[in-house]
């Protein structure tokens, strides 16, 4: 008996040598945030001119140097606040330079490129209200990942995105730069093993850019797979109220025109626009007056308002859009449907200041399944293109990030990615 117990015992120690061998074998993996996934800290300068009292002094408690958490802010919530939060969170388009800027007497930081950490929570202070990517992370861990050493976190700043070429974007492009050194150091330091990057939502337009921007040698030297969840590939819908009504993203209490102006500015927001590839001539939005389909958001943007924005879109963003190339590394894209989602907005004679009559559709909640699917039918015809989709019914745009169900498809994916490295170790 004892004999027996005695082998069993090596045979356990001998199969957690292997699993740990096999685990210190992972291929490293990259997290890239969507749309407001990760935290954005800010300080005021001189050149800062309060739109109210309230804002002068808010908030009271700064760290050193004056920085505080922009995003996320509870006191978004509380109408004074909803203010100075969407006066400091404005981008504003400078014709001289062809590029987006802070608001004046605004300075931000994202804060720990590299880490998972600003990716957990948006406020670390009210982790269960505000957790993000956590439950990835902790699912990711279980099947013996490391943060710092096998995972590794991509925070930005959000707010801005990538332009067409011959147009600067100094701060997406600086992303896609640290981003590509992000890649590279991974791979390196586990023993040259390409990188798995897995993205959400916004992030995922990031990473194809990244891919497209770089020579086919140093893509099939460096990835190993892209694993995008959510991605909104042709836009959304939900994007347009954005602009013509402003959207609160289910915060309650919060004024959606309080933060329009805020939300119109963002760059990285008209990138979200439909795309007219993806949605074709399908009336998105109706009025009394005109209706709109993806092949007029030009005029769409003139007629709530935004006349500012319609160069920037033409010039920057739309030529951006139809930039849906094909990179020839193998992509997995994980999404979830069977969400009620906006389709058409109907206005009536109000106007853009009142929120819209919807017809809903499918997808994630957020993302309409036309977008969610849209390089299946972009990319038939790509024969070099490996592209695999898996759909997972009743999960929605960010509930794929936490339930159980969408954990154990998106890391049993990568674990299968994996998979002959841990069985060329067992």
């Amino acid at each position: 008996m004892k004999r027996l117990m005695f082998k069993l015992g090596i045979l356990c120690m001998s199969m957690m040598f292997y699993v740990c061998q096999a685990t210190s074998n992972l291929h490293p993996v990259i997290l890239v945030p969507g749309n407001g996934g990760n935290q954005l800290e800010a300080r005021l300068t001189r050149g800062y001119k309060p739109s109210s009292l309230f804002c002068h002094w808010y908030p009271i408690l700064k760290q050193k140097g004056g920085w505080f958490r922009l995003w996320f802010d509870p006191g978004v919530l509380l109408a004074p606040f909803t203010q100075c939060f969407a006066d400091r969170m404005m981008l504003f388009y400078d014709k001289d330079t062809d590029d987006y800027r802070n608001a004046p007497g605004i300075e931000t930081r994202v804060l720990h490129f590299g880490s998972t950490q600003s990716l957990l929570y948006l406020d670390p202070s009210l982790k269960r209200a505000t957790a993000y990517m956590a439950p990835l992370v902790e699912s990711l861990e279980e099947i013996g990942y490391v943060s710092g050493e096998t995972l590794f976190g991509a925070p930005y700043d959000f707010r801005y995105g990538l332009a067409a070429e011959g147009h600067p974007s100094k701060v997406g492009s600086k992303f896609l730069l640290d981003l590509k050194d992000l890649v590279e150091k991974a791979s390196r330091n586990n023993g040259g093993k390409p990188v798995i990057i897995v993205s959400h939502s916004l992030g995922g337009l990031f990473v194809l850019q990244l891919l497209n921007k770089n020579p086919i040698s140093w893509r099939k030297k460096h990835i190993k797979h892209f694993v995008a969840l959510s991605t909104p590939w042709g836009g959304t819908v939900v994007q347009m109220v954005t602009f013509a009504s402003g959207y609160t993203l289910g915060l309650p209490f919060v004024d959606p025109l309080l933060v329009r102006e805020e939300q119109r500015t963002s760059e990285s927001n008209s990138w979200l626009l439909p795309n007219a590839k993806v949605f074709g001539e399908r009336k998105l939005v109706i009025t009394p007056n005109a209706t709109y389909s993806a092949h007029e958001i030009t005029r769409f943007l003139d007629d709530i308002g935004f006349s500012r924005g319609v160069y920037p879109y033409t010039t920057r963003i739309l030529p951006l859009m139809e930039q849906l190339i094909a990179p020839e590394v193998p992509i997995t894209c994980v999404i979830g449907g069977d969400v009620r989602t906006p389709e058409t907005l109907f206005y009536g004679e109000n106007g853009f200041d009142e929120q819209p009559d919807v017809v809903y559709g499918d997808g994630d909640g957020t993302v309409n399944m036309a977008s969610l699917l849209a390089l299946e039918k972009l990319w038939a015809e790509e024969k070099n293109q490996p592209l695999k989709v898996i759909r997972i019914g009743g999960i929605s745009h960010t509930s794929i990030l936490q339930n159980d169900s969408a954990l154990a498809e998106i890391t049993g994916e990568i674990y299968s990615i994996n998979s002959h490295v841990i069985s060329s170790v067992l």
